[in-house]
């Protein structure tokens, strides 16, 4: 786990809350936990989401998830 990102204990207590999960109608989301890391980094480092550090992938397919 990155020092910032999410714990496993944690991602598994929300990971059934998200859109876009296996077995649920409608579209399907690539990576539900990197784009809810994006958006805790975004926050805690009180950033635009075109600043996101790459390893989020590109920021413009992040923000259009909001």
């Amino acid at each position: 786990m990155r020092r910032n990102g999410l714990s496993d204990g944690q991602w598994e207590l929300i990971k059934d809350l998200l859109p876009g999960r296996e077995g649920h109608g409608g579209g399907k989301a690539a990576d539900n936990r990197l784009f809810i890391e994006a958006v805790l980094y975004r926050h805690r480092a009180d950033i635009p989401w075109r600043d996101l550090p790459v390893r989020f992938g590109d920021w413009k397919n992040a923000a259009s998830l909001v």
